[in-house]
């Protein structure tokens, strides 16, 4: 079959006395926004090539059908399908979710306290089919305090502008108007007559906050606050003794909050600590004290609390710990439970609200864990809670804990229905030194019978930015490659928060060539250790991911068998330079201002994916994206592939699948997800022989 080619329009660009061609810059059309809330506005040519590249992937992996196909009933196979959670004891009635075999989207329940009637309220599948939709993003699920009214908000393109609906859950009618092109999260004032939602402006961007009284037209809707800053976004939230909502405004590393009692009639944010650069605080409030979650003078955060947010006398509460991240709190009548984590690995501890002894919570002998702790009830007068755990091979597994007693009862365990045994595979904690003698941990998940001479191919897992810490959890999903002799690693590395915001420091700005490094050190370490051998390995990597994936590939090509680019952001440059993009500014702190800042732009320049493409070999690349998609807009992936068409010098695969009909996210559905995923996996495999 042919090869696709893009039409080149060869444009001169320069910044900072720098001028370089770009063949493709045209493919990013100037109402590029407005394309992706309608698909209709794409140029012609653009959509053509997209369909082409389509009908060349669908062609070269014709040879997959059956494994596709395989692989879904696989994964599928691995679900309990007819699913329910565990119930939340609200104030009148217990909520829940279910899944059913048929279905792709959550159901939600609920019953009467002491009541055995159990009511839907309501069915993802029956909404899409009322709405006659493909593409069914669900933003926020939120029951109201009086159990009257259900608010939900919905996304038809996958773009991320979801619409706000709020319906009266007897009689099943809408309660007030739709708000279009917000933020999706809904939240209900104490006594009902309100909600909090936010609004994005023309950039995508959430800045303002409006309280909306039910029943009344959208144009009176009061703007309660308004974030002038382009890099800062907002959002609300209430507290945990329910007597305050927190407005937080922030980019991604700065933050700055308000408060206001839940009984002011006229809501009128006071500001708690003005914004310091590099200075992220969260609030909530517990037991007549504020506690304060911060890194101000603490490097990977602390928790002071206060009485009075007028004077604002703190006191610690959590000190520090260098390279130990300490977590939130969660707060019962007698008790507080806290997260830390360090070395990518998470710990629980419990303390008794009138005693200074902290217990460390452990349900495993096993040393790669991920804990969580969630609550049973609103009323926080209780002792007991849900912790959870599971680790890369063991599936999750819940108990119902006695803080007082600490007994604990197994209440819920996931379920494989195809089978699973643990013990089949073996997962190893190791660590690596980077090119700076910085160590890397590094997570591997094997089937026992894998042998560990070289022969195995090995998928290798990498994200390393905005402090997003990979965590090795329990995927049902992984075991379709590790049952076939693929051996999965998560490398750690900096860009991520494992190791504290130091590893996230260390990982950005003019530090973010060392989450490339370490990544290529992640995969020369495992050839050494015979855990694989150079060009077996297939790397993977989605959104800043993908910008990774295309950084080491343009870096090391030879040490790569393939690559699966999800989403990927491999036109960095041309996107930090464009500040009307939903993203760029709020992300200044992460990657840098290259408009403004020559370094900056010298050293993305250095870099980024599509600038560093050169002729030479290429492993097999697959790279899916999303025409709806927001956050990495499809330009940047179809530019890239169609450069890397005229600059790679070898007969490897090098495939383009764009989702028409999808966002970010990738399709909407259970089925849908699955079908990616085996998509994916399906590539892996033939490109490692095995189908």
């Amino acid at each position: 079959m042919k090869i696709p080619q893009l039409k080149k329009k060869p444009e001169l660009k320069s910044c900072h006395n720098v001028t370089w061609e770009d063949n493709y810059s045209w493919v990013h059309q100037e109402n590029i926004l407005e394309v992706l809330k309608d698909s209709s506005k794409l140029l012609p040519d653009v959509r053509k090539y997209l369909e082409e590249e389509n009908s060349y992937t669908e062609h070269n992996l014709k040879d997959t059908k059956k494994c596709q196909k395989e692989l879904f009933n696989e994964i599928k196979g691995r679900i309990k399908l007819d699913d329910e959670s565990l119930p939340f004891k609200d104030k009148q009635y217990e909520y829940w979710t279910k899944t059913t075999a048929e279905g792709n989207y959550s159901i939600k329940l609920r019953k009467k306290i002491n009541s055995n009637e159990i009511e839907e309220i309501w069915n993802g599948d029956k909404e899409k089919e009322k709405l006659k939709t493909e593409y069914f993003g669900i933003g926020d699920l939120e029951v109201s305090n009086n159990d009257q009214y259900l608010g939900y908000s919905l996304d038809l393109k996958g773009s991320e502008y979801f619409t706000i609906y709020i319906r009266d859950i007897t009689s099943g009618e809408l309660v007030t108007e739709k708000i279009e092109e917000t933020s999706g999260s809904i939240t209900f004032s104490l006594d009902d007559k309100y909600f909090f939602y936010s609004k994005l402006d023309e950039f995508h961007r959430p800045r303002k906050i409006f309280r909306h009284k039910l029943g009344t037209n959208i144009k009176d809707d009061e703007l309660i606050f308004e974030e002038k800053s382009e890099a800062f976004t907002v959002g609300i939230n209430l507290s945990s003794d329910e007597k305050y909502f927190f407005i937080t405004t922030s980019d991604h590393n700065t933050s700055e909050q308000y408060f206001f009692p839940v009984n002011e009639q006229k809501p009128n944010p006071k500001l708690i600590k003005k914004r310091k650069k590099g200075i992220i605080y969260s609030l909530n409030s517990w037991d007549n004290y504020f506690y304060c979650h911060t890194n101000e003078n603490a490097e990977d955060f602390k928790i002071e609390r206060c009485k009075d947010l007028l004077n604002q006398n703190w006191e610690i509460y959590i000190a520090p710990k260098n390279e130990v991240l300490i977590g939130g709190l969660t707060f019962l009548n007698n008790w507080v439970i806290r997260a830390e984590k360090s070395n990518a690995l998470g710990k629980l501890f419990v303390k008794n609200i009138n005693s200074e002894i902290e217990e460390e919570l452990n349900f495993s002998d096993e040393k790669v864990i991920v804990p969580g702790v969630s609550l049973i009830q609103r009323d926080r007068n209780t002792d007991l809670v849900y912790l959870s755990y599971s680790s890369p091979k063991t599936p999750g597994k819940t108990y119902l804990y006695n803080l007082k007693t600490k007994e604990k009862k197994l209440v819920k365990e996931q379920e494989i229905p195809s089978g699973h045994n643990p013990d089949d595979y073996i997962v190893e904690r190791v660590e690596c030194s980077s090119h700076d003698g910085r160590l890397v941990p590094i997570t591997i998940t094997r089937h026992k019978k894998t042998n560990i001479d070289g022969s195995a191919n090995l998928l290798l897992y990498g994200y390393g930015s905005y402090g997003s810490s990979m965590s090795p959890d329990f995927s049902s999903t992984k075991f379709s490659l590790i049952d076939r002799d693929i051996i999965w690693v998560t490398a750690h590395i900096r860009g991520g928060m494992e190791k504290g915001m130091k590893w996230w420091k260390e990982g950005k700005l003019l530090n973010k060539k060392n989450t490339f490094e370490d990544y290529i050190a992640v995969a020369k370490f495992l050839i050494n250790k015979k855990y694989t051998s150079k060009s077996k390995i297939i790397g993977m990597g989605g959104s800043a991911g993908g910008l990774l994936m295309g950084a080491v590939v343009n870096k090391e090509p030879e040490l790569f068998l393939g690559m699966i680019m999800a989403v990927p952001f491999v036109d960095s440059l041309t996107t930090n330079l464009d500040h009307s993009l939903p993203l760029t500014i709020g992300e200044f702190d992460e990657f840098g201002n290259a408009q403004d800042n020559k370094e900056h732009f010298d050293y993305i320049f250095s870099y980024a994916p599509y600038q560093n493409i050169r002729k030479m070999d290429y492993p097999h690349i697959l790279i899916t994206t999303s025409l709806s998609d927001n956050r990495v807009l499809f330009d940047e992936p179809t530019k890239f592939t169609a450069k890397l068409r005229d600059y790679k010098t070898d007969n490897n695969l090098l495939l383009l699948k764009t989702e028409m009909n999808a966002g970010h996210g990738g399709k909407s559905g259970r089925d849908g997800a699955i079908e990616e995923i085996a998509f994916d996996y399906a590539f892996a495999l033939k490109i490692s022989k095995k189908i």
